[in-house]
């Protein structure tokens, strides 16, 4: 999937290095539909805590747009380019940019947890409790009997997860 007239697709965005939240302000202003993964990070400096929103994603942020948008988004400051495949920038589907919501806790869902079975380390594993619900991975070790250790995949990037053992169960 590449650009489009007339359905808006979402498309990853190269910024200028620690420019993610400017170049996103930048892109609202235009009012351009525009995405930026967020995750918290706890700082102490001294006796102090302070609560830091970083990039999910170092210099990357994610833009919907139709084709007439594209010079839009290529003439913001701080703006690089839209990431390619092949010469032609790439459509991202929307079910990717709805896990990273789901990751960084922009989207949350109510579901019921349930007694899983057992399970080992290599096993094919589906998240069926908490943000990322319905995502799919590889358990990749147990911590205790509560704790297990899974590897997500998703946009290229791999994302290594501990989470209670009732919010996985083996994929069939």
């Amino acid at each position: 999937m590449t650009l489009d007239a007339i359905e808006s697709r979402w498309f990853a965005v190269y910024t200028k290095h620690k420019c993610e939240k400017l170049a996103t302000e930048l892109l609202k202003r235009k009012n351009i539909d525009v995405y930026l993964p967020l995750r918290t990070v706890i700082r102490v400096y001294g006796r102090q805590k302070r609560k830091r929103f970083l990039p999910l994603i170092p210099a990357y942020i994610f833009v919907k747009i139709k084709k007439a948008e594209y010079v839009r988004v290529l003439e913001t400051e701080k703006i690089m380019g839209i990431i390619k495949f092949c010469g032609e920038p790439m459509a991202i589907p929307e079910q990717e940019i709805n896990i990273l919501k789901r990751v960084v806790g922009d989207i949350s869902l109510d579901v019921e947890l349930t007694p899983n079975a057992v399970l080992t380390p290599g096993d094919r594993v589906e998240v069926i409790g908490g943000s990322l619900t319905g995502l799919n991975g590889v358990l990749k070790e147990m911590r205790g009997n509560h704790k297990v250790v899974v590897e997500l995949e998703t946009l290229g990037y791999t994302l290594t997860i501990t989470m209670n053992k009732n919010m996985v169960s083996p994929l069939s």
